[in-house]
């Protein structure tokens, strides 16, 4: 069973403006010289961790962590302006060219994996490899299994708690109604919101009960930035067109992947990696027999360690 690499420090530590309101925090660690990967973390609005540089063989990768607009120690916190996923598209591309990395690989899970989907299809010149974990494809079906019914079902005790937060005359679309209070001028509703819409999440991520995760996703600045952008590319379909992903596909064929799933995630479900993998058949899936949905759990501690181990053996001999 293979561990988390021990925790580092980043070597170098920098902010980039990306737009007239949007400074993201980026930072690298590893080594210098090495293979670079960037993570690309999820939510959206989630933030990075530092647990999140120990994915990888410092010696070997160059790896590079930012956090998305509006979350983390990127500024301003929570802002939905200028916040849409050609936006975080065009922001990879800013922070690639901002470090003078000509190809890297993609390192994302959950929104991250939708992400770099999307941002390699776009730029598939640019992207060496991608190892994603807990496939989201942003389709309707995938809202509807965690906002309307599927999970609910899994979960019905947690799903009480996140539906009864919004009056019965609105549960027709908790998106929306969410989506109003999060927006909306009240600070105590927001908060309250922002800390139900985070909690329901956070039980359902894990197949086993992880009190660090619910931990971090109540802390209130990090359940308000997670909520509110959540919700706002949500009631947005992400602000891509239903199957994009998968339209577009023959743009990745030639790129190597390996993709991470836990067979009771019940955050984005395991026919996401699965149609995923069916549609790109250079790459790999490899489904955890006990985990869920979460990038921490054991099970998918190891695929994922186990991944970047393979890719980084077929760059170096791929670049030789």
């Amino acid at each position: 069973m293979q561990i988390l690499y021990p925790d580092i420090k980043p070597y170098a530590e920098h902010r980039l403006q990306v737009s007239d309101i949007h400074d993201l925090y980026i930072e690298e660690c590893g080594s210098p010289d090495g293979i670079p990967v960037v993570f690309i973390h999820g939510g959206p609005g989630g933030g990075c961790d530092p647990e999140y540089r120990c994915y990888f063989d410092p010696e070997k990768y160059r790896i590079i962590l930012f956090d998305q607009r509006g979350c983390g120690r990127s500024k301003p916190h929570a802002s939905l302006i200028d916040n849409t996923t050609q936006d975080l598209v065009a922001d990879l591309e800013a922070i690639r060219e901002s470090l003078d990395v000509d190809k890297w690989m993609l390192f994302g899970g959950s929104w991250g994996s939708t992400l770099a989907l999307i941002y390699a299809e776009r730029f598939p010149e640019r992207v060496s490899a991608m190892v994603l974990r807990g496939i989201f494809l942003g389709r309707e079906s995938d809202y509807d299994w965690l906002y309307k019914e599927g999970a609910s079902k899994i979960y019905p005790d947690y799903w009480e708690d996140f539906n009864g937060h919004i009056p019965e005359d609105e549960r027709g679309n908790l998106i929306a109604a969410y989506y109003s209070r999060l927006t909306g001028s009240d600070e105590l509703s927001r908060m309250a919101s922002a800390k139900a819409w985070s909690i329901w999440e956070a039980r359902i991520a894990t197949l086993h009960t992880s009190h660090k995760i619910l931990n971090q996703f109540s802390d209130p600045h990090t359940a308000l930035s997670l909520a509110r952008i959540e919700a706002h590319y949500f009631i947005n379909n992400c602000f891509i067109e239903d199957n994009q992903i998968l339209s577009n596909i023959n743009k990745i064929s030639q790129i190597p992947g390996i993709i991470v799933h836990g067979r009771y995630d019940m955050v984005c479900t395991l026919d996401n990696a699965w149609t995923l993998n069916q549609a790109w058949p250079i790459s790999e899936l490899h489904i955890v027999r006990e985990a869920g949905h979460s990038g921490g759990e054991a099970g998918n501690v190891d695929a994922l360690v186990r991944a970047t181990k393979t890719m980084a053996i077929r760059l170096e001999e791929f670049s030789t």
